[in-house]
């Protein structure tokens, strides 16, 4: 979820890519607090089961808050500050990708782990609901993940001076072509 972008020029250079990052950034912060929501519901003071699945969903909100505070970050405080977003979003992906199977698969047991005051049958309702926005999440942490790929390449290129023009290819007499040249 971590990326740099200059705006030293003024303007975002891929304002749309930079748009959809923010917005599944909320999207993933509404999620994880939806499932926060869920899992109180299904006991007020939750058990240990229930405060790591509470945990995870709360690293998933420092997660998306972080990546949107570093979209306004300068190219400089970029380094290790991407790398470790990245790691923490594919682990919380991973670990939210296991909690929506095992809800999914065997949701009673989970319930009895959650020692859950709620009858059997709401409380499996209420987990279905929670493993869907669990997958929600997958889904959007790999998103999160893609974009931010992207703009910090993006990021790279500008730092670079490369500005989307197109590379120059020479020959030994020094005259240059632009890519795709023509043979």
């Amino acid at each position: 979820m971590g990326l740099s972008i200059d705006y030293s020029g003024g303007e975002c250079s891929h304002p749309y890519t930079h748009k959809i990052f923010i917005l599944t950034n909320y999207v993933l912060l509404g999620a994880a607090s939806s499932c926060i929501f869920l899992t109180l519901s299904l006991r007020l003071f939750p058990s240990l089961v229930g405060f790591l699945l509470i945990l995870l969903h709360i690293i998933t909100i420092a997660g998306a808050i972080s990546g949107c505070a570093a979209a306004a970050r300068s190219a400089s405080s970029a380094g290790k500050f991407y790398g470790a977003h990245m790691v923490a979003t594919v682990l919380t992906a991973i670990f939210q990708g296991s909690v929506s199977v095992l809800i999914f698969t065997k949701p009673s047991d989970f319930l009895d782990h959650l020692k859950s005051y709620v009858r059997e049958e709401d409380g499996v309702v209420i987990l279905k609901l929670a493993g869907g926005l669990c997958v929600v999440m997958f889904c959007l942490e790999w998103v999160v993940l893609t974009l931010a790929f992207f703009l910090n390449y993006y990021a790279y290129m500008e730092r670079k001076g490369i500005n989307g023009s197109p590379a120059k290819v020479g020959d030994a007499n020094g005259r240059r072509w632009s890519l795709p040249f023509h043979v």
